[in-house]
């Protein structure tokens, strides 16, 4: 991805349930307000948990990073991109959220995406971790890793200086995105897509594969009990949804379906500079927020802003909206 700020030039990116079956403890970011003459201080750390049926769900925030929009979005004008961050009470660069969330099964710890680990310096990314344990977690406590795609975005935080982060975990992940990525044939850039993209892919995902701990699936795939892929190729060619279920409640892992909410809701047709296919990930898009409008589950969005849970609602018949789930602290 090419952030808004230089050193992220070449890098990928970046409440409750509204029911009463949710049960919900929450440790949520606040800005601290410095008295006078006091240092600004730090977010607290990002974790928000709430409970599907049997699970027990937290969501974790590897911390913002700064998109330039104009740059990045393709098929609208500067002038409406304006407009709707106007409306949006936002300008350019957007501050873009960078979400993972962890599934307790009570047999299994389960972590969706890693946010961006290393790779985007010191100034974006890389809390995850640290949340993590603010959870009460350790990264060897996770079973299994579901990578919604590997950018580097969500699989940045599976190494830290070349080693395995999460030791014990097998890393699930969709088998288009390991051949397209992986392919020693494509590691100088394919038809303008970016070289960087498989350098850092590469890295990512080679520990795992020499460990044995990497597993590709192809198709629908039943990944855990309570858990599975929906393979919705566009933004990359295995990009997947996960799925999951519990005692009758679900909710939907969608990863990159969505980068600027303030404007690919209402113009589900922009698409972004780093999808590899831009057609289909604009026909994905509008494909599934159809599904999801009429359906009213709940999803989870890689990009929301934090925790980025909520609904997907419409507006007409080509246009539709983001609902944050009602936030709840009891």
């Amino acid at each position: 991805m090419r952030y808004y700020l230089q050193p992220f030039a070449t890098a990928l990116t970046a409440m409750a349930l509204i029911t009463s079956i949710f049960s919900v403890a929450a440790t949520a970011s606040e800005v601290q307000t410095p008295s006078a003459g006091a240092a600004a201080q730090a977010q607290q750390s990002g974790v928000y948990r709430y409970r599907l049926g049997d699970f027990q769900i937290t969501a974790l925030s590897d911390g913002t990073v700064p998109l330039d929009v104009h740059d990045l979005l393709q098929g609208v004008k500067k002038e409406s991109i304006d407009g709707h961050l106007r409306h949006a009470f936002l300008a350019n660069p957007v501050e873009e959220s960078i979400n993972a969330f962890v599934i307790d099964t009570g047999k299994r710890l389960v972590l969706v995406d890693t946010g961006a680990g290393d790779f985007f310096g010191p100034e974006a990314g890389g809390k995850l971790i640290a949340n993590l344990r603010a959870a009460g977690y350790e990264p060897s406590q996770i079973s299994d890793v579901l990578l919604t795609h590997v950018h580097t975005d969500h699989s940045g935080g599976l190494v830290h200086n070349g080693n395995i982060v999460f030791s014990n975990a097998v890393i699930h992940v969709g088998k288009p995105d390991v051949d397209f990525f992986l392919d020693t044939a494509n590691q100088n850039g394919v038809n303008g897509y970016p070289k960087e993209y498989f350098e850092q892919a590469t890295a990512c995902l080679t520990p795992y594969l020499k460990s044995g701990q990497l597993q590709p699936f192809s198709g629908p795939t039943q990944i855990l009990p309570g858990v599975r892929s929906v393979p919705t190729p566009g933004h990359t060619p295995g990009h997947s949804f996960y799925r999951v279920e519990s005692k009758g409640e679900s909710i939907t892992f969608i990863g990159d379906l969505v980068h600027v909410e303030s404007i690919q809701f209402e113009k589900p047709k922009v698409t972004i500079q780093f999808d590899v296919n831009q057609a289909e990930a604009a026909k994905q898009r509008i494909k599934q927020f159809g599904i999801f409008s009429k359906s009213r589950e709940l999803v989870a969005g890689a990009h929301f802003p934090f925790p980025g849970i909520g609904h997907v609602d419409t507006n007409n018949h080509d246009a539709y909206r983001f609902v944050a789930a009602n936030y709840r602290n009891r």
